[in-house]
């Protein structure tokens, strides 16, 4: 089966275009730099999105007029910086972003998607007042039903879903929140800005998606996905309780500590 050809507006341009000004002319960037700056923007940009399949070495030696050599250094630096999978006999595939976050912080995830330079938006899906229920208290951590909110929010990094935001907020603790939209900041950091938070617990496990999560996510029913749970405080008494769901492939938690903490309780696994 033929090899197909690569797309005109993917192909990176091996020749500058002219210029009229008559400005002393830059230092021109060297060929390797050059290659390298085209293909990260291609992939940044989202032109060439994840998994999809770059040039061979033979097209970009072709269409920039160099060395296999010169292509081959690009495309290991590259994928040594995580942006690109070179698979034996196959080509070079657009990586799969990951995303990092510390274990102990509450992460926006907006920064989240914007750390990996890709572009960042968010949708509210469902925004909700309801008197909680019994489950809703039992998340919170409430001693009696009472006002809440609920939201569902999809966050986006570029055309994929990043992260499925199931947020429960304590309307006795926030009542500004029953009456804000979320259209200008997400709910996390509209939180954060208005509630001076105390105290806080992160719950982190794995799980499948299931059927409520997978549609969501836009991954198949079993994906193995990464849940983070948390509830935050304000002098003792319940703010949110916010659980955060990615595709396992797509984030990781870090965690830095010293021997002095490393068995204090505050670090013991929920």
């Amino acid at each position: 089966m033929g090899k197909e050809a690569m797309p005109e507006q993917a192909k990176p341009s091996g020749r500058p275009s002219a210029s009229a000004s008559t400005s002393p002319p830059a230092a021109p960037a060297s060929l390797h730099q050059r290659i390298l700056t085209d293909i990260e923007q291609h992939i940044l940009s989202g032109k060439w999105p994840q998994g999809y399949r770059i040039p061979s070495e033979q097209e970009f030696t072709q269409s920039y007029g160099c060395s296999r050599m010169t292509v081959n250094k690009v495309l290991t630096q590259l994928a040594q910086a995580g942006l690109i999978e070179r698979r034996r006999k196959a080509g070079s595939f657009v990586r799969r972003s990951q995303s990092r976050s510390a274990v102990l912080e509450i992460q926006d995830v907006g920064a989240e998607v914007a750390a990996l330079g890709v572009p960042y938006r968010y949708n509210i899906a469902e925004r909700k007042k309801q008197r909680s229920t019994r489950a809703d208290a039992q998340a919170l951590g409430l001693e009696a039903l009472g006002p809440v909110l609920r939201l569902t929010t999809l966050h986006y990094a570029g055309p994929r879903v990043f992260c499925l935001e199931q947020r429960l907020i304590n309307l006795a603790s926030v009542p500004g929140a029953a009456d804000e939209e979320f259209a200008q900041v997400s709910p996390g950091p509209w939180l954060v800005g208005h509630v001076p938070w105390t105290s806080a617990e992160h719950r982190i496990r794995a799980a499948a998606a299931d059927l409520e999560t997978a549609p969501m996510l836009r991954v198949k029913r079993g994906t193995p996905c990464l849940i983070v749970e948390r509830r935050t405080w304000t002098g003792g008494k319940p703010v949110t309780f916010v659980r955060l769901t990615y595709p396992g492939d797509s984030h990781e938690l870090v965690a830095h500590f010293s021997p002095a903490t490393a068995g204090s309780d505050s670090n013991e696994a929920g």
